[in-house]
């Protein structure tokens, strides 16, 4: 690992369901709970409508790693979403994998609206884990 590969600052992409993690995501910040700013998060309705395809285009528009958060199994405002986003995601990382992208890259997490703290420690984790994981160079669009 060079220098600048030491240094980096990964950028993370979390998509959050509107109902908990990002909920999380609010109740962190409104408790002043610290978490890297290089974590951009993407609010959606369910994790189960983050399409696999939008995982993958955000590695190629240069994420070094990707979050989805989603409510607890069984605790989901759409009732079986998370299921759903469960068995996806399983799949998806075997697909990653077969792509040449180190699976650790890409996580779901399980976050309810009171867990302000977890979502902040969650964050933190994961940028260290991708931090140590280097520079994603796989499926970069070249520009």
């Amino acid at each position: 690992m060079s220098v600048n590969e030491k240094e980096h600052t990964p950028l993370i992409v979390a998509f959050c369901c509107n109902w908990c993690s990002y909920a999380g995501a609010d109740l962190a910040g409104t408790s002043r709970m610290s978490y890297p700013t290089n974590v951009r998060i993407v609010r959606v309705p369910c994790s189960s409508r983050v399409n696999p395809s939008f995982i993958i285009r955000a590695f190629q528009r240069g994420a070094d790693g990707v979050l989805v958060a989603g409510c607890h199994p069984g605790d989901c405002h759409y009732h079986s979403g998370n299921f759903f986003t469960r068995r996806r995601f399983t799949v998806l990382k075997r697909t990653l994998e077969f792509l040449g992208i180190e699976p650790e890259r890409f996580q779901v997490r399980w976050i309810s609206g009171s867990e302000g703290a977890k979502f902040a420690t969650v964050m933190n984790n994961v940028t260290e884990e991708i931090k140590n994981l280097g520079p994603n160079r796989k499926l970069r669009d070249v520009r």
